[in-house]
């Protein structure tokens, strides 16, 4: 869910910050940043009012829940309602444990938005959390459109099987904590392939001469 300090009873985001701050050096909640816009560099490119709130630990969350909701998803496996929001705190909670900040994006007139991004030494890579195998159309606007450059691969995490179509890679939850080891894999693989193109493309050029 979204949370915008100065939209809480008419406040404004000097009266909640040190609370918030607070919740986040004691280690309960993590804090989502929104960007500004979708692009490179991360820092100085985000709204300090505007952020989404997720748990240090998806344990506390769980705990949180009402007696009915913890029997039904101990006992059934039943997330419910809370499905979206469980997801995207685990991967929220793996990817500050695997060293990165968080950050969000909502585009303002209209319904794009993704849940995550983070970046490589060249590219922003969008990452999008489904509570179902559906379509990433998101992801998919944000890899095609020409708007954002610094965007040409993205990650979803599903309940499903690892997989690849169209520049986006698909993992299972569970990798999530494995990302930034893969996405380094993944740019160190484009490089390669770049520079090979590269000296492809210089032989071509001296059989010309």
């Amino acid at each position: 869910m979204h949370f915008g300090i100065c939209c809480v009873i008419g406040g404004a985001f000097k009266d909640y910050r040190g609370c918030i701050e607070w919740l986040r050096d004691a280690g309960i909640i993590n804090i989502c940043y929104c960007l500004n816009f979708p692009e490179l560099p991360l820092k100085g490119n985000y709204n300090k009012s505007k952020y989404k709130l997720y748990f240090f630990d998806t344990g506390i969350f769980v705990a949180m829940l009402d007696e009915e909701a913890q029997e039904d998803l101990r006992a059934n496996k039943n997330l419910g309602v809370y499905k979206g929001a469980l997801y995207e705190n685990i991967v929220g909670e793996a990817l500050v444990k695997g060293g990165y900040e968080l950050y969000y994006y909502k585009k303002d007139d209209s319904y794009l938005e993704e849940d995550f991004f983070v970046r490589t030494k060249e590219y922003l890579v969008p990452i999008e959390v489904k509570a179902t195998n559906g379509m990433a159309k998101a992801l998919r606007t944000m890899i095609k459109s020409n708007s954002y450059p610094d965007i040409k691969y993205g990650i979803k995490l599903t309940g499903g099987n690892i997989g690849y179509s169209d520049n986006i890679y698909t993992f299972p939850y569970f990798c999530a904590f494995l990302l930034k080891h893969y996405l380094k894999e993944v740019s160190l693989d484009r490089e390669s392939r770049q520079s090979e193109s590269e000296i492809d493309g210089a032989k071509r050029f001296s059989l010309l001469k």
